[in-house]
């Protein structure tokens, strides 16, 4: 069973993507509502794979990324963004995302992008 990070400012969107995991038996490892804790949490579960938005206070998600991934170079991390963000989904992906997956969140493109970077 994949564990997984979920990183989201939004706690609706959390619970949202939580539900869709669970649901699919993925193991939720933890929540984190910024970038900052999305490292922090990342370091201390090291999970299988990340969910993570891109819009955030503190350490916006591509950051985050970053951070993240010159640390862990092998981690597996999937962007979440609105409409409408596809320059910055494209800097993300050059940061070395995995993929993306777009809101208002499809729980069959959510488990397809999963599934396919957990390979």
């Amino acid at each position: 069973m994949a564990r997984i990070l979920i990183v989201d400012d939004a706690k609706f969107m959390r619970m949202t993507l939580s539900n869709i995991l669970i649901k699919a038996n993925y193991e939720v490892v933890g929540e984190a509502e910024n970038g900052v804790q999305a490292v922090e949490l990342f370091e201390k579960e090291k999970p299988d794979l990340v969910t993570m938005d891109i819009t955030m206070p503190e350490l916006n998600g591509i950051e985050a990324l970053k951070e993240i991934k010159s640390k862990f170079a092998d981690a597996k991390i999937i962007m979440c963004s609105a409409m409408g963000q596809q320059k910055m989904v494209v800097e993300a992906i050059e940061a070395g995302a995995k993929d993306f997956i777009v809101k208002p969140f499809d729980e069959n493109r959510v488990i397809e992008a999963i599934t396919r970077v957990l390979g």
